[in-house]
């Protein structure tokens, strides 16, 4: 892997992604902020050496580097999931390109659905917590300890700074943002309402199939890393309605404007 990272990192910087300092990960319908950034370079996820290639539809499957807020960002447009066929090594590659471009600071977005149902479609959530439920970790392979520490601390996973951040602009700008736990699931299935009632036993507002992944490898790279979910459905097991995936990205597009002022905000801000 050492030998990959040096490759990819090597092949971007003569693309022109020269010393980052905030990564961004665009979540499932997030894309629009690509938008916002005055950019210098992109370059399509299977152009880049070892870089997975992104196989959902509404993954536009770029990465991005320019100007945010007066900051250097090195965006992706479209992530990779483990129900994609894909490792957690894999998933969590390009944290750790993001991380040897020399980004101090990693933000997240996702859509998920709501365990809370005090959390409405189109609403936000601030992932304080996370619960691992994909059976796998991303630092679980052989030399993981040539490149950080094999047994990571998870007492506190997302940076207490950048969350206050989060909620100081939200509060500022009138949106609404919830704070809670992120389960993660493997997928691409959706919940049933037993899981839905399992995962609220277990102390999840939000339950979605991606995320936790990067979380673990920042963490693993001392990469301080806030994340933001787009509550997309609703899952109340006792009134449980079919998912429609062009719903969810509708919902998606409609709170992404709010999204996109948060992320705008804090990259300001930190």
């Amino acid at each position: 892997m050492i030998q990959k990272i040096e490759e990819t990192t090597k092949y971007l910087k003569k693309k022109g992604f020269i010393n980052p300092e905030i990564g961004i990960i665009l979540g499932t319908g997030l894309g629009q902020l690509s938008d916002e950034i005055i950019t210098e370079v992109e370059v399509s996820y299977n152009e880049i050496p070892h870089f997975p290639t992104a196989t959902v539809e509404f993954h536009k499957g770029k990465l991005i580097f320019g100007e945010l807020e007066g900051k250097k960002v090195v965006v992706m447009q479209g992530r990779f999931h483990m129900y994609e066929g894909y490792t957690m090594q894999e998933v969590t590659f390009p944290v750790r390109i993001m991380h040897q471009l020399g980004i101090k600071k990693l933000l997240v977005s996702n859509a998920s659905g709501s365990i809370n149902l005090k959390f409405k479609k189109g609403e936000l959530m601030l992932i304080d917590d996370h619960i691992n439920l994909l059976g796998d970790s991303p630092l679980a392979f052989k030399g993981v300890s040539q490149l950080g520490e094999r047994f990571v601390d998870m007492s506190a996973p997302y940076n207490a700074e950048m969350n206050a951040a989060f909620e100081t602009i939200a509060k500022k700008e009138g949106i609404k943002l919830h704070k809670g736990v992120y389960a993660a699931l493997l997928g691409p299935q959706l919940e049933t309402r037993a899981e839905y009632r399992m995962l609220k036993i277990l102390g999840a507002d939000a339950v979605g199939m991606s995320t936790v992944p990067e979380i673990i490898v920042a963490n693993h790279l001392n990469l301080p890393v806030s994340a933001i979910s787009v509550i997309t459905d609703e899952g109340d097991p006792d009134n449980l309605k079919p998912v429609n995936i062009d719903e969810i990205i509708a919902m998606a597009a409609k709170a992404e404007p709010n999204m996109i002022t948060l992320f705008k905000e804090v990259v300001k801000a930190v």
